[in-house]
């Protein structure tokens, strides 16, 4: 299976703040859909987050996007919308300890989230799609596909806006 994975675009948000499942704007689809066009083999089915700043860019690209949960940012839970100098340093260190297993209060794990990815790849009834979604999810499919541990593929940084392509 080829995956095409792109980032949404970079979110209107104040930078520092913890932003995974917060739905928050992003800087106009236009363009990114005009680069992303000219890239993507022409009549790929998208799947996308329904994240309005995924929701945004999954529209300008195709006509009939179908959006799914399952591809939503990590949930940070307690660390949502707040600046990350504000989220208490042991919090922190714990994830630091455990980057894969370690759920922030409410939210949920790098693991968990790599695990409900992988339960939507499993879905697709294609053998080539375009996936709108977010860093987290682009990381660990990234993880997944190159046998990798999720706390490896940290410096991984898909670019907003941008595609990175794997073969499952």
């Amino acid at each position: 299976m080829i995956l095409h994975l792109i980032r949404h675009p970079p979110p209107r948000l104040a930078p520092g703040i913890c932003y995974g499942r917060l739905d928050v704007p992003a800087e106009a689809a236009g363009p990114f859909a005009a680069a992303l066009r000219a890239e993507l083999p022409p009549g790929l089915p998208l799947w996308s987050s329904p994240l309005l700043r995924c929701r945004e860019l999954a529209a300008a690209l195709h006509p009939a996007p179908i959006f799914d949960e399952r591809l939503r940012e990590m949930d940070f839970g307690a660390w949502e919308g707040r600046p990350w100098a504000a989220i208490p340093r042991a919090e922190l260190d714990a994830w630091a300890a455990d980057v894969a297993g370690y759920a922030p209060p409410g939210g949920e794990s790098p693991q968990a989230l790599q695990r409900r990815a992988l339960a939507f790849v499993a879905t697709l009834p294609v053998a080539e799609a375009a996936l709108v979604t977010h860093a987290g999810v682009i990381r660990c499919l990234v993880a997944h596909a190159t046998g990798r541990p999720i706390a490896a593929c940290l410096d991984v940084h898909p670019a907003c806006g941008g595609r990175v392509t794997l073969t499952l």
